[in-house]
């Protein structure tokens, strides 16, 4: 890719002059912050978008990529951060979809579901061609994403955040498919947060930094520190650093939550445990097992068919979302552009968007225009928040920045209780770094934390206990996140073990 430029009609410039190669056969890992523009380039590469400027060459000949369908004709894929699979499929069902085999207008399901399984054997990538992908792992979702690509007589492979969801096993076996791949003559455009596992897998590195490319090297000359300070343009502490928590009274107390889907699914089975003031509960689990229906059950998004839920020894299940926030809980959701932040609203509307019926900010049923900017500036300027003001839409912001802006209205609300679920998904370097510190500093101050979470070395760092959820119940519950081990909590993670009940309410 030669003086790649992407300039979007509101003037947005995501990419300026990027130029981009990748030698056959090699791993070739491309990072940078959110609004870098890795994305906006590789969707160019994929003909999700058309250049401004700027060419494309593929085996040392020009080509134009408008479509996908473009894209993979000449041998180009693309395997997104969100799976985009029929559930109600089987593994071949989705596999071959578009391309089934057969003959005068009838698919030939039994000749489909041999191919995947040739192709699963040839490329080392393990999947059952008649499951159900309803019912299958993620780690196996994964899978059959890259054999739909494959399938389909893909080169070059761009693989976006593959391990964003997967268990610590998961991603060995990932990498080991990867490195076959590799070997059988594909190339892989690895794109990641994690620059652990760049260092691990990837032969060169590639950053980009404020929609310009800074620039290349090999992956024996590079560093984890090297890689942030071209990713962000300055030091970044890759550790997290934090004092002991002093931990206080059980703030929220869990108790035999029940809760069952609209499908007739359980996805909570008798949840029990308890949050202190002054400390991080980190939940670990593979997504799907049974977090999300959680943290919407404590938050008041959904009722518990049984059990209980006390904050500070006042009931609150079953109570309205408002009445929840009301009685000290504060909620950074798991997906900000739908729960998380109203996108057309100004920073300024949003930073008081639960309080707008409050004092200093309505008076008289009047809104108070000037309080809420005041209070919108201070905010700004605490948080770091890149704007020029609180009159930006928060949907013009990058995904950093939109984050802060949740991060910011739910610390400022002085809460009892803060549960933070994924704050840091899809997030760079820079603002994870804040993120950690803001929720250290909350821990400090005496508030009891609920931290979610898939990124395993995340929740594993920043808790002082750490609990495994599986298959909607707590598995293990970790008395000291400090001395355990990825691995370990992997195999509490895919229910390979489990603690006795005994042993988990020693832990509550």
């Amino acid at each position: 890719m030669r003086g790649i430029t992407k300039i979007y009609p509101n003037g947005v410039r995501a990419d300026n002059d990027v130029s981009f190669e990748v030698r056959a056969g090699e791993i070739h890992a491309l990072v940078g912050e959110n609004g870098a523009g890795k994305s906006t380039l590789m969707k160019i590469l994929y003909g999700m978008e058309r250049p401004t400027s700027g060419q494309i060459y593929l085996k040392g000949q020009p080509v134009a990529i408008t479509t996908p369908h473009e894209a993979i004709a000449l041998g180009i894929g693309m395997v997104h951060q969100n799976f985009m699979l029929v559930p109600s499929f089987t593994v071949a069902q989705n596999i071959v979809l578009g391309n089934e085999l057969g003959r005068n207008g009838f698919v030939d399901w039994r000749a489909s579901a041999q191919k995947v399984r040739e192709l699963s054997k040839q490329y080392g990538l393990r999947v059952d061609a008649e499951a159900v992908v309803d019912a299958i792992p993620v780690g196996t979702r994964q899978r059959v994403e890259i054999l739909k690509a494959l399938y389909r007589g893909a080169d070059v492979l761009i693989l976006d955040e593959p391990t964003a969801v997967l268990t610590p096993q998961e991603t060995i076996e990932l990498f080991a498919a990867i490195r076959q791949l590799v070997k059988q003559g594909k190339t892989v455009i690895f794109i990641s947060h994690k620059l652990r596992e760049v260092m691990e897998i990837s032969d060169r590195i590639s950053v980009m930094r404020d929609a310009k490319m800074v620039g290349t090297i090999e992956k024996r000359d590079a560093s984890e520190l090297i890689l942030a300070r071209m990713m962000v343009g300055r030091d970044v502490i890759m550790r997290i650093n934090k004092p002991p928590a002093k931990r206080g009274a059980a703030l929220l107390k869990v108790r035999d939550v029940e809760y069952s889907t609209e499908a007739g699914v359980e996805a909570l089975k008798r949840a029990s445990f308890n949050v202190y003031a002054g400390e991080i509960l980190g939940i670990a689990g593979v997504e799907g097992n049974g977090q999300t229906e959680l943290v919407e059950v404590i938050t008041g998004l959904r009722a518990p068919l049984s059990g209980t839920i006390e904050l500070d020894g006042r009931p609150i299940a079953r109570l309205s979302p408002r009445a929840v926030r009301q009685a000290g809980v504060a909620h950074i959701p798991e997906d900000r552009l739908t729960n998380g932040a109203a996108l057309p609203a100004s920073i300024n509307e949003n930073l008081i968007v639960d309080r707008y019926e409050d004092e200093p900010f309505t008076r008289g049923g009047f809104l108070r225009v000037g309080a809420i900017a005041h209070n919108g500036d201070a905010l700004i300027e605490q948080y770091a928040i890149r704007a020029p003001d609180g009159t930006l839409p928060v949907g013009s912001l990058s995904g950093g920045n939109m984050q802060k802006v949740v991060v910011a209205r739910e610390l400022s609300s002085n809460p009892k209780l803060l549960i933070a679920a994924q704050p840091t998904r899809g997030v760079d370097i820079g603002a994870t770094e804040f993120m950690h510190d803001q929720l250290i500093k909350a821990r400090d101050a005496g508030v009891a934390i609920l931290l979610v979470s898939a990124d395993l070395a995340e929740v594993m760092s920043l808790s002082d206990r750490l609990a495994v959820m599986h298959n909607g119940r707590i598995a293990a519950i970790f008395p000291d996140a400090r001395g355990l081990t990825e691995e370990e909590v992997g195999l509490y993670m895919l229910g390979t073990k489990t603690m006795t009940q005994a042993e988990v309410e020693q832990n509550w």
